[in-house]
């Protein structure tokens, strides 16, 4: 296959994922825009802890697998449907850290603006309600997620929580960025005193 090297760099990050703690052997899955039409993505019902480079899925825009040997993720649909709304981003990354997910199911706020590097690298969270993983009512409430211009991070309610970037290594980042927000939001919780940063400080990091 002629995508071998980014394959490769999927599988890497896969593991990197289940070794760093933010997914479960069974859990999470990562995708790469090769190009216009064509998507490289993880395989369900394998460790994603030992994923190799071969097991790594080709399929179309519209769905189609191109390796039908390889048993695609179940969220195919919903990285789909997110790189429909959203030209720029060329790689998502869905995983269940502890922390973050946590947030998924209490309604509480993940804050980002606790340091000046979270606000920069994640912006401001979505949440996006509850749907039955695997399903296309999922693929369409996060794909709509995504769409406002500036989007990074999208917590998905009572599921886990997905980053995207212009290339696979920056939405790696943002997802372990977002384990640490999810930690100092909740320790921060049981200290008290937070101070976040303020309105002034936080436009000034989005101008950067």
């Amino acid at each position: 296959m002629e995508y071998q090297a980014i394959q490769e760099e999927i599988a890497l990050y896969m593991r990197r994922l289940y070794s760093q703690g933010l997914t479960t052997c069974s859990g999470g899955n990562i995708s790469v825009r090769v190009d216009e039409d064509r998507v490289l993505i993880t395989p369900s019902k394998l460790d994603k802890g030992n994923l190799q480079p071969e097991t790594v899925a080709l399929v179309t825009m519209a769905g189609e697998n191109l390796t039908p040997e390889l048993p695609t993720s179940i969220e195919t649909g919903m990285h789909l449907e997110i790189f429909r709304s959203r030209p720029d981003i060329k790689a998502i990354v869905h995983a269940h850290p502890v922390t973050a997910s946590l947030f998924t199911a209490t309604g509480k706020k993940l804050r980002t603006d606790l340091l000046a590097e979270s606000r920069f690298l994640l912006g401001e969270p979505v949440f996006a309600p509850y749907a039955l993983m695997g399903t296309p009512g999922l693929a369409g409430i996060v794909g709509e997620s995504f769409k406002a211009e500036g989007t990074r991070v999208v917590l998905m309610e009572n599921h886990g929580v997905i980053t995207v970037g212009q290339t696979l290594h920056q939405a790696y980042d943002r997802m372990e960025v977002l384990e640490v927000a999810a930690k100092m939001t909740w320790m921060g919780e049981l200290l008290g005193g937070m101070r976040p940063l303020d309105q002034e400080r936080k436009e000034a990091i989005d101008r950067m």
